[in-house]
């Protein structure tokens, strides 16, 4: 495989760590029936700010417990909404009064909730929307938000100025990248433009209406070492791919040569909490997500949404909680490791990691086989084989007489497995070559 395209921040640790905890927190929490219901319920900025801005009072808020649900869940960066598309801010920036010290909350949100993470060691991310619903600056248009479809939007963008909002919008993003210490990710959603008017900011936003070559020069100049995602509608100075909601089939390629990349994804459909969502996937379906990431070359970004008192509910502790008893005995067939080479085919129901520096393989059992698992053309590579939970030995032979029934070539290796599945999420062996 080609080489993976090289990036202008430092993605070392990032191809390393694998496994994020993003949070979508703010106004739409009180909501709780998804971050995008003012854009679908058409919900005018009086009517949003009067039922939850002025209502906003996360008594229950403890950044170390967030921060400790992270650690614990194996998680090794996080990535936080610092403003989500409805235009809150959880910080006290100087450039608006819509933020959380404005609320009954009274105080700057962001600030404890960095410190909490950063001091166990977690790499600290910040999501900043550059859509905005909220500002009066921001010209409507007929893609998203509650005036989309509002017959007076045309009367309403009467004196709005797309360049006034730019302006705002990159005087938050240099606060946030001088105020609260060493970012290690920049991550802006989303870009938007008119393929057939890229200029008309009514019918769709890219990297015109966010000035975005200037913002990627001022991020630049003032955090040198950030990685960016891919979002401001600018060809050059992102770092990473960020495919949402989906699982790749294959490392991802930007024009066939393979990038960076971090899936993100929900718990359930939603990124904000949802109180009546009952589609969360389990603890087991989740664990591959992210093998499976791993096993391509990528990383997984698993979002929380915290309830409007602060908290992480319980459905999301179970399945943070879940996850940390797998990363405590299989980590290792995480962190530090990437796509196999392409001379180790990957057998049946299995996926594969690779560990380049301890020369080693990893095979995560999907579903468990009878009796065996036949590695072809892994004859002759392997020294040694245990399961990674308890480190217990694997026998590497077959019988001559079972061998032959199965027609076995003489380069496939044999696994020899206990007829009882291993009691943990996801078994794995791991696989020390010669």
């Amino acid at each position: 495989m080609a080489p993976t395209r090289k990036t202008d921040g430092d993605t070392s640790w990032f191809v390393h760590d694998r496994f994020g905890l993003f949070i979508h927190w703010g106004l739409y929490s009180m909501g709780a029936r998804h971050e995008w219901l003012k854009h679908a319920e058409k919900i005018p900025n009086e009517v949003y700010d009067e039922r939850y801005f002025k209502r906003f009072d996360p008594d229950l808020y403890d950044p170390e417990a967030w921060a400790d649900a992270c650690a614990g869940a194996g998680m090794k960066y996080f990535v936080i909404t610092t403003k989500h598309h409805e235009g809150f801010c959880l910080w006290d920036s100087k450039h608006t009064e819509y933020k959380a010290t404005r609320t009954p909350a009274q105080r700057d949100l962001l600030r404890p909730m960095v410190d909490a993470f950063r001091k166990r060691g977690i790499k600290i991310g910040l999501y900043h929307s550059i859509i905005d619903w909220h500002h009066p600056d921001y010209v409507l248009d007929n893609k998203n938000g509650p005036y989309r479809e509002h017959p007076d939007r045309e009367a309403m963008n009467g004196g709005r100025d797309q360049a006034k909002y730019a302006a705002y919008l990159h005087a938050q993003v240099k606060e946030l990248l001088t105020d609260f210490g060493k970012i290690d990710i920049m991550w802006f959603d989303f870009s938007f433009p008119d393929k057939d008017a890229p200029d008309d900011f009514t019918r769709g936003k890219g990297h015109k209406a966010w000035k975005s070559p200037e913002l990627l020069k001022m991020i630049r100049s003032l955090q040198p070492d950030i990685i960016l995602d891919d979002r401001l509608d600018w060809p050059e100075g992102w770092d990473i791919k960020t495919p949402e909601q989906v699982q790749p089939r294959e490392w991802v390629k930007v024009d066939g040569q393979p990038v960076v990349w971090e899936a993100c994804q929900t718990f359930s459909g939603s990124w904000g909490y949802h109180r009546d969502e009952q589609t969360w996937r389990s603890l087991e379906n989740l664990v591959h997500t992210l093998i499976d990431c791993v096993s391509k070359g990528g990383n997984l970004l698993l979002n929380v949404g915290p309830t409007a008192r602060g908290e992480f509910d319980s459905r999301a502790l179970d399945r943070l909680k879940g996850f940390g008893e797998w990363m405590r005995r299989h980590g290792r067939s995480i962190y530090g490791c990437t796509q196999a080479p392409a001379e180790f085919k990957t057998p049946q129901d299995c996926r594969l990691t690779y560990a380049p520096e301890k020369k080693r393989l990893y095979v995560h059992c999907l579903a468990w086989p009878y009796k065996a698992i036949h590695l072809d053309g892994f004859g002759g590579k392997v020294e040694y084989a245990q399961f990674l939970h308890d480190g217990s030995e694997i026998a590497m032979k077959m019988d001559d007489w079972h061998a032959r029934q199965l027609g076995l070539a003489a380069d496939t290796l044999t696994l020899n497995l206990p007829q009882v599945r291993p009691d943990v999420t996801v078994p794995v062996i791991e696989l020390f070559l010669k």
